[in-house]
């Protein structure tokens, strides 16, 4: 019997089976007609058959898991190509092909974090890996298929009793010792849970006791660690197509209004993401961190921290949005004073509609990483 069934990724005997339930499921080809033909096409019943049509025909050629990632990978290109003015990736050459590690990323947008490193170490000859993805994201099965189809596990953060949320979370991290120790393949996971939509990039220890529950008893906190290989990752964009998204989600928290999530609110962010216009992306990566034998999960977490903020790299947008802010920033920057002027623009052009506090919010996510980079140094 397989304990890690119903959260690992699925396997090339399982491939075939879930195409066939996802190119057969309405609610697949209607979200993939409203996210990509808005309009009046979601209404026409030939334009769903065509659709529909054109699934079958592209999952007869996927067979395996691989298949299906050369088929994300050309995805991911052309994401890359259409939407990200420059794509740069630094610190792979400290890694070994042939190793396994624990990438521990900072998170902005909810499938291009883990898909951009994951094409960069594809295109460079290393093996992608397992992603960390928590179960708010699986409210619909066909939605969990794509995202198993894609090598990610399900993290499961909810439950009925405290006993089996902690029954899940150890379950999570057996499947995260197996990956690595036994199958040799590396795991991605964000440093907290949910994205960071204020910019402000933290690892949370509870994270790390998560992740440490199935070795807990045999090794210290540290020993553990090291042995995982832990490898901070840290992206930036110049420009995030869900930063208003955030803004008033972020703007409704503090006024304490309930807010609700719109049906396939989350749908709506991964294809924005996807397709909206990024500007410069960087990813980079670090060295495996070593850990001290004293080191207890919140030293680990600040260490994983603050070697992300160090990292992160900053555009003329979040220099203009403290400008915009009023913020005083002594960061040293190469970017000239036309070049922050001329983001700031965008910035003021991209929050006129706004109302002054989500404009606020809005302009926080470019500014935080400014100010958390002065409070490292």
């Amino acid at each position: 019997m397989d304990p890690f069934k119903d959260i690992r990724p699925y396997v090339d005997s399982e491939v075939a089976e879930v195409l066939s339930s996802l190119t057969s499921n309405q609610s697949v080809i209607n979200a993939l007609i409203g996210l990509q033909f808005p309009g009046i096409f979601s209404k026409i019943p030939f334009f769903k058959f065509f659709i529909k049509q054109r699934l079958i025909s592209r999952a007869k050629i996927i067979n395996t898991i691989d298949d299906y990632q050369k088929l994300f990978k050309k995805l991911m290109e052309k994401v890359v190509e259409e939407s990200i003015n420059g794509f740069r990736v630094n610190g792979l050459d400290q890694l070994d092909k042939n190793d396994s590690y624990l990438f521990i990323s900072n998170h902005r947008d909810i499938t291009l974090d883990a898909a951009l490193l994951a094409l960069n170490l594809y295109q460079s000859g290393f093996k992608t890996f397992n992603i960390a993805v928590g179960n708010n994201l699986m409210e619909e099965k066909w939605a969990s298929d794509l995202f198993r189809l894609n090598k990610s596990f399900i993290i499961q953060r909810s439950g009925a009793t405290k006993k089996e949320i902690y029954s899940s979370l150890s379950l999570a991290s057996q499947f995260i010792n197996k990956s690595i120790f036994q199958d040799n393949d590396s795991i991605w996971i964000a440093q907290k849970q949910g994205r960071a939509k204020d910019g402000i990039d933290e690892t949370d220890p509870a994270l790390l006791k998560m992740i440490h529950l199935t070795e807990r008893k045999s090794k210290s906190i540290a020993d553990y660690f090291n042995s995982l290989k832990v490898v901070p990752v840290s992206i930036s964009y110049e420009f995030d197509p869900n930063d208003q998204l955030k803004a008033l989600e972020l703007d409704a928290y503090e006024s304490k209004n309930h807010y609700v999530k719109q049906k396939d609110e989350d749908l709506k962010s991964i294809a924005n993401g996807i397709t909206g216009f990024k500007g410069n992306v960087t990813l980079n990566i670090s060295e495996p961190l070593q850990f001290e034998p004293s080191d207890n999960y919140q030293e680990i977490s600040n260490k994983i921290t603050n070697l992300i903020v160090k990292m992160y790299e900053l555009y003329p947008t979040n220099f203009a949005a403290c400008n915009l802010l009023g913020w005083d920033w002594q960061v040293q920057t190469s970017y000239s004073t036309k070049q922050i002027k001329e983001a700031q623009e965008i910035l003021d052009g991209r929050t006129k509609s706004l109302s002054v506090s989500v404009r606020s919010k809005l302009l926080e996510q470019y500014a935080n990483p400014v100010i958390r980079k002065l409070k490292l140094d």
